[in-house]
C-alpha cells in the first residue's frame, strides 16, 4: 500500500535546476524574514519552513505556473499540508515510532543506487542543487516517520474477509474496465451549520460551472480550490477497479465516460466533485511482480523490549555483512512467525503479503542486497531479497491482487478519518494575515 517515500528525495535529486535554485534562494531569503506562521500544540512553523515547502512547489510548476492558485491561497494551502504532516510526525514521535541513521544511510544508499550514483556524487549533487545534506536527511526521515505511522495505524485496524476477496474476484471477471479517478473537495467542519453548508454547496456549484464551460479544466480547478490533500497533484486519485471504488461512487461512476465530471456529492469530509479521467482494459494488467527472501525477526517480546531488540537485530546485520550465514542465524533468533524453522526463507510472495513494512522495503532492495534494520508492528527484522519476478496472474494471484486491493481502500478510507480526527483534536492557530 505504500513503499519508502521517494517523493521528495527524486524530487531534489531529479527535478529541474531551478528547484534547487528556488529551495536554496528561497532558505537564504527567508532568514532575514523567519517567524511564525502557525501555532500547532507545543509545536510551531516558521516562516522559513513555509516558503521552503512553496518554493518547492513553485519549481515542480515553473513551466505551468498559471495553473497554481494565488499566492495567498497558495501559502494556505501548503501551510494546511504542512500542520497535517507536522502532526503525523510528532504523533509518530510520541508513541515511539524511530528513524535511525542506519536506515537513513541506507535509503539514501539505496535513492543513489537507483539514480546510478556513488552516495559521494549523490552528496555532491545536492549540495550543487543548494541543499544542505543535513535537511536532505531530517526532510526524509520525517517523510519515514509519517509513512510507519500510516503503517502502524491501519495494520491493526483494516481486516480483509475471506467472503470479501471472493466477492472482489467473483465481481472481478465482469467489472469491466479499470479508471483512473481524480476528486476536488469543498471542506466542511465536523457538524457544519446550515450556512456553512449551504456556502461550500455554492462554492462547488461554481467551481463545476467553471470547468463545465471550458474556462478550467479540472487539474488546475482542483489545484486552485481543492481542500484535499491530493489538490496540488491535481486531485489525482489513481487507477481504480470499481470493486475498490467506494459503494457511494460505483454507480454514478460507471455512467460516467472518459473526461466527464460529476455532479456535486456530499460526503464526511464535505462536497466533492469526481472526474473520470481515463480508462483502460483490466486484462492488459495481469502481471504481477513477485519476490523471494530471506528474513531475521527479533520479537522485543521474547528479548525484553524494543531497544535490546533492535541492537540484537543490528548484531544480526552486522554478523551477516561478515559473512555469517543468514539461515543459521534465522534458525536460532528469529522469531518462528517469519519462517525461522525454514532459514527464515521466504518464497515467492507480492509486494505486501508479508505486511506493508516489508513490502516497502523489499521493492528498494537488489537482489542479493540486505536491508537495514527494519521497524515493524512485529519487531525488528533484516531482510535480504533473493529474487524477483513477473508471473501470470493466476486464480491465487487474483486473490492476492484482490485482498491488496480491498485492503488498500480500506487502509486510504481509515487513515482518512484517522487525519480529520487528528487535525480535529489539535489546538492550531494560524497567524497568516487574513484573505
Amino acid at each position: 500500500m505504500s513503499v519508502i517515500p521517494k517523493s521528495l528525495a527524486l524530487a531534489l535529486l531529479l527535478g529541474p535546476g531551478l528547484q534547487g535554485t528556488a529551495l536554496a534562494q528561497t532558505t537564504q531569503a527567508s532568514t532575514a524574514i523567519d517567524s511564525i506562521v502557525a501555532v500547532i500544540d507545543e509545536d510551531v512553523i516558521l516562516r522559513s519552513e513555509l516558503e521552503r515547502a512553496i518554493g518547492n512547489i513553485k519549481a515542480q510548476y515553473a513551466k505551468q505556473v498559471n495553473q497554481l492558485p494565488p499566492d495567498s491561497v497558495l501559502e494556505r494551502q501548503v501551510l494546511e499540508r504542512l500542520i497535517l504532516q507536522r502532526l503525523q510526525i510528532n504523533r509518530a514521535k510520541d508513541i515511539g515510532i524511530r528513524v535511525s541513521d542506519a536506515e537513513l544511510n541506507q535509503v539514501i544508499q539505496n535513492i543513489a543506487g537507483s539514480n546510478k550514483m556513488t552516495q559521494e556524487q549523490f552528496a555532491q549533487r545536492i549540495q550543487q542543487e543548494g541543499i544542505a545534506l543535513e535537511d536532505y536527511r531530517s526532510n526524509l526521515g520525517d517523510e519515514l516517520l509519517q509513512q510507519r505511522l500510516r503503517q502502524s495505524y491501519v495494520q491493526s485496524r483494516v481486516q480483509v474477509s475471506e467472503s470479501e476477496v471472493e466477492q472482489y474476484v467473483s465481481n472481478q471477471k465482469a467489472s469491466g474496465p479499470e479508471v483512473l479517478l481524480a476528486n476536488l473537495l469543498v471542506a466542511l467542519p465536523e457538524n457544519p451549520s446550515p450556512d456553512q453548508v449551504a456556502t461550500a454547496k455554492r462554492k462547488i456549484d461554481g467551481i463545476r460551472e467553471l470547468i463545465a464551460t471550458g474556462k478550467m479544466d479540472f487539474k488546475a480547478a482542483a489545484i486552485r480550490y481543492s481542500d484535499a490533500q491530493n489538490a496540488l497533484e491535481g486531485g489525482i486519485i489513481g487507477w481504480r477497479t470499481f470493486d475498490s471504488i467506494p459503494p457511494q461512487f460505483t454507480t454514478m461512476i460507471s455512467e460516467m465516460k472518459a473526461g466527464d465530471v460529476s455532479q456535486p456529492v456530499r460526503g464526511p469530509s464535505g462536497y466533492q466533485l469526481i472526474q473520470l479521467a481515463e480508462t483502460r482494459d483490466a486484462s492488459q494488467t495481469k502481471q504481477v511482480e513477485e519476490y523471494r527472501a530471506q528474513a531475521i525477526l527479533i520479537d522485543p517480546v521474547r528479548v525484553g523490549g524494543n531497544e535490546v531488540a533492535r541492537q540484537k537485530a543490528e548484531e544480526m546485520l552486522s554478523r551477516i555483512s561478515k559473512g555469517e550465514d543468514m539461515g543459521k542465524l534465522a534458525k536460532e533468533f528469529s522469531s518462528p512467525d517469519l519462517n525461522a524453522e525454514n532459514g527464515g526463507v521466504l518464497d515467492w510472495f507480492t509486494q505486501n503479503q508479508w505486511g506493508t513494512q516489508i513490502g516497502a522495503q523489499i521493492v528498494m532492495l537488489k537482489d542479493g542486497e540486505l536491508s537495514p534494520v527494519i521497524q515493524t508492528d512485529a519487531g525488528f527484522l533484516v531482510m535480504k531479497r533473493m529474487g524477483k519476478r513477473s508471473s501470470d496472474a493466476n486464480a491465487e494471484n487474483k486473490r492476492r491482487e484482490a485482498r491488496e486491493a480491498i485492503g488498500q481502500r480500506k487502509a486510504e478510507e481509515e487513515y482518512e478519518r484517522f487525519l480529520r480526527q487528528l487535525r480535529a483534536e489539535a489546538f492550531v492557530e494560524s497567524r497568516l494575515a487574513p484573505i
